[in-house]
């Protein structure tokens, strides 16, 4: 049996190393995940969709996420960084913290209506 290193050159602007390695690290599943076929959504749609304004866009990026090889990973290290907003990992973040999902623009009703 043999030992076999493999070097990949990963370049990222990063707070801190550990971020860079974090980065390099998904980047390197990624691309693995894309090797063997399997389909990862934020590289496959609109990547707009994972930073949307309105609520159910934010829904949808979350459901394409259900099924992403990666999404655990993606998740902590968006938790990690404390992102600001987005979906990461199945999630939305906001301020670097997980949130149900996200209110519409405007103020609430004061009395909610009978649909």
């Amino acid at each position: 049996m043999s030992t076999v290193t493999v070097r990949t050159t990963c370049r990222y602007e990063a707070e801190s190393e550990i971020d860079a390695v974090t980065l390099c690290s998904i980047d390197a599943q990624i691309g693995a995940a894309q090797n063997a076929g399997i389909e990862v959504p934020c590289r496959a749609a609109d990547p707009d969709l994972w930073f949307a304004e309105t609520p159910g866009e934010l829904e949808r990026a979350k459901a394409l996420c259900a099924e992403c090889p990666i999404r655990r990973t993606c998740l902590s290290a968006a938790l990690d960084r404390a992102e600001p907003w987005g979906v990461w990992g199945g999630e939305i973040l906001d301020q670097g913290v997980v949130i149900a999902r996200k209110r519409p623009r405007g103020r609430p009703r004061k009395h909610q209506q009978v649909a």
